[in-house]
This record gives structure tokens, C-alpha cells and sequence, in this order.
């Protein structure tokens, strides 16, 4: 049975949803946009706002008894695809703070919008080894 992750290290949702769930092997995280859980502030930097959608991605999934090494598959949406390098560096700087052996798979998509007027969201997989 599906148990519903929850942490106060990342944003609470904005709406219908739960921050994540955990399937025993597999914990599939909500789309996490660059909000602070503390301040609630939005930073106005498109580097800034990768890394605090990965800080809250991070949060959850080590909520769950997992690492960043164990995410397997991150799905990226952006605002504007003309970000994609300055969101790539910060996206690889990350991984590699976070001692992720080899890159997780990915998908990186533009979209017309997201939530809070964002410029990224970020959702990811992460599976028990």
C-alpha cells in the first residue's frame, strides 16, 4: 500500500496532492518549485531556483530513508529553454556535491507556465537498492 511521505524541509503543497509518495522500492516525488519551506520566499535567479528545487527534492526523498544517490529519474520543466545551460551546470553541480555515482535519467521539458509563475520545476524518482 502507497504511504504518503511528508516533510517540513520542503513546501507543503499547493493543492490536491502530497509531496510524495513511497511504493516500497520506489518513492516518486510531486513536482517541487524553487520555494523555500522556511521563508517561503522564491528567489528571482534561474540558478538559485534549480537549486532550491533540488534542496526540496533532496528534502523529501531523505524523508523517505533515502539519499540523493538514489534517484534515479528526474523529469525538469522550464519556463524558458534559453536557461537550459545556466540549469544544466547548477543541476550537475548538485549531483555531484551530493556523491551521485552517475547522473540520474532525465527529461527536460519548456512549459508556457508553472505554478507561483516559477521559471523550473522539478520532479524526481528514487528506488531502494
Amino acid at each position: 500500500m502507497p504511504q504518503v511521505i511528508h516533510t517540513e524541509n520542503a513546501p507543503q503543497a499547493i493543492g490536491p496532492y502530497v509531496q510524495a509518495v513511497d511504493l516500497c522500492d520506489l518513492v516518486l516525488t510531486s513536482g517541487q518549485i524553487p520555494v523555500n519551506p522556511q521563508t517561503g520566499e522564491i528567489p528571482t535567479d534561474i540558478r538559485l531556483q534549480t537549486r532550491q528545487s533540488l534542496e526540496n527534492v533532496k528534502a523529501i526523498i531523505e524523508q523517505a530513508g533515502l539519499n540523493v544517490a538514489d534517484i534515479v529519474k528526474t523529469t525538469v520543466f522550464v519556463k524558458d529553454l534559453n536557461d537550459f545551460s545556466i540549469v544544466n551546470a547548477e543541476y550537475e553541480a548538485f549531483f555531484k556535491e551530493n556523491e551521485h555515482s552517475s547522473f540520474p535519467a532525465r527529461s527536460c521539458v519548456e512549459v508556457a507556465r508553472l505554478p507561483k509563475d516559477v521559471g523550473i520545476e522539478i520532479e524526481a524518482i528514487a528506488v531502494r537498492r
